[in-house]
């Protein structure tokens, strides 16, 4: 394969992941508050609730103003799950309970890292490709990246909290490409979600990636591990 100029991944299920599963970590940071419950069923109502949630995006505002408005978004989140689950009614303070769940996301505690991403950012750097991420996160994958110590990798961070627009929309991605004067053409990306990552890239016209780990699809464009993408 030709190099391309810059290679984009995103964060969450592409360089690192959730050790356990959220659901786990909501029920275990719940029970140091008196909440009992199913880390399973957790799971499963976070991720209806995340699924239905508006993008977490915040077009045409003050950046002074949007961890704020992150923050909001992530306890709408939280809030949901646990009234789903009819949780809601045995915190006695919800908002203390919030606050360290969500600043326990921004530790290095709850990731992991895909045992061939270091491997592979050292081999694309080595021949000299500039490096990027464009996530629908918030403004805490600054400190995420610095903890695990990804950080130094990437040349440009491109997030939905700050953008205004959240993949698949295809703002976000011309807004990474202008960072690097880059034409769809001379770019890849590299992301595990087949609407946001795939998809969108490929509607601008970016060569797209759809990283699978567990699933040994022979499909064009999908990859089990970042191996298979040797230059």
């Amino acid at each position: 394969m030709k190099p391309p100029k810059v290679i984009f991944l995103d964060a969450v299920g592409t360089l690192f992941g959730v050790q356990g599963s959220v659901g786990e970590i909501y029920s275990a940071i719940a029970s140091q508050m008196g909440v009992i419950s199913s880390p399973e069923s957790l799971n499963t109502a976070f991720y209806q609730c995340f699924k239905s949630a508006p993008p977490l995006a915040f077009p045409d505002l003050d950046p002074l103003v949007i961890p704020d408005l992150e923050y909001q978004w992530w306890k709408t989140i939280a809030h949901q799950t646990f009234s789903q689950e009819g949780l809601l009614q045995q915190f006695t303070d919800f908002e203390t309970f919030f606050t360290e769940l969500y600043h326990y996301f921004a530790t290095a505690k709850p990731w992991f890292i895909y045992d061939d991403v270091f491997p592979f950012l050292n081999y694309w750097q080595t021949l000299e490709i500039e490096l990027g991420i464009i996530s629908n996160f918030d403004s805490r994958i600054y400190e995420v990246l610095d903890l695990l110590g990804l950080s130094n990798f990437f040349s440009s961070i491109t997030i939905s909290s700050m953008t205004g627009a959240a993949k698949p929309d295809s703002k976000i991605f011309t807004m990474a490409l202008e960072i690097y004067d880059c034409e769809p053409a001379q770019a890849w990306h590299i992301g595990d979600s087949r609407k946001e990552d795939y998809e969108g890239a490929k509607s601008l016209g970016i060569p797209a990636f759809l990283l699978e780990r567990n699933i040994g699809e022979k499909e064009s464009g999908v990859i089990n591990r970042m191996t298979d993408l040797i230059i």
